[in-house]
């Protein structure tokens, strides 16, 4: 071979390393910057290094399950649908028994602690839990309803129906379990009309009408009106009595205890 083709041929071989250098180079960056060649080397077998702070990789293996499966699986019972407790029932008009007395209640404060022009269908069933259409339907129009409040015959009626003999333990014990029925005096209500001239006044009328001249008429011998009025005074203390200790030894007697102490004294009146 001459020198110059020994040159030539020197210089082709340098050429020919130097695009091997190049073409290395290029693999190598686009190496680096392919997304493909990174998850490539995540996934690399166990014997390439790798620090063990490593952040969690992007994917989830397989072994580790998901926080929230996306369906139960077979094996897995589902759980039993809670139970609903049965709603409380509501007052209305297929209860008219509790309905009629919760209106009755109401009624009865209204008209006894408020002038009646201030009275009104709408305040009284509010009070009462009811609708007005309700108080309409069991007591009509606000007069009728307060001549219902101002009607003392029906429990006078109750309290006397009893002979002579004994009537004084039956009224005892007849008030005490009517307030604890009804959650009402039957009577009481006659104490709040005195000193009003206005409508409230009917029920003190009402009231000596049918409960003081009804005893009067049942009783015999002298001074008959006096003992009337003052049997009445004895029952309306004793609800006044029981009004005003509510939570008092009262409240634990039964009404025929509390017949046994203080019956003695209506029949003595009773007597004559």
């Amino acid at each position: 071979m001459t020198s110059g083709q020994a040159t030539a041929s020197a210089r082709a071989s340098g050429s020919a390393s130097a695009s091997v250098r190049a073409s290395g180079s290029a693999s190598v960056r686009a190496s680096a910057s392919s997304p493909a060649s990174a998850s490539a080397s995540d996934s690399a077998p166990a014997s390439a290094s790798a620090p063990a702070s490593a952040s969690v990789p992007a994917s989830v293996p397989a072994s580790v399950p998901a926080s929230v499966p996306a369906s139960v699986p077979a094996s897995v019972p589902a759980p039993a649908p809670a139970s609903v407790p049965a709603p409380a029932p509501v007052r209305s008009a297929a209860d008219p028994g509790s309905g009629r007395d919760a209106i009755l209640r109401a009624a009865r404060r209204a008209f006894t602690q408020r002038p009646y022009a201030e009275v009104t269908i709408r305040g009284i069933a509010a009070d009462a839990g009811v609708s007005p259409s309700l108080v309409v339907k069991h007591f009509g129009r606000k007069e009728e309803l307060f001549n219902t409040v101002a009607d003392f015959g029906p429990a006078a009626a109750e309290l006397l129906d009893a002979p002579l003999a004994t009537l004084g333990r039956h009224l005892v014990i007849t008030l005490v379990s009517r307030r604890r029925e009804l959650q009402s005096d039957p009577l009481l209500r006659v104490v709040f009309s005195l000193g009003n001239r206005d409508e409230r006044s009917l029920l003190r009328d009402r009231f000596h009408e049918q409960v003081t001249d009804a005893l009067t008429a049942r009783l015999h011998g002298r001074e008959r009106a006096l003992r009337a009025e003052l049997i009445a005074g004895h029952l309306l203390g004793l609800g006044a009595t029981l009004s005003l200790h509510r939570d008092g030894a009262g409240a634990d007697a039964t009404p025929e205890h509390i017949a046994d102490l203080y019956a003695p004294a209506l029949q003595s009146l009773i007597d004559g």
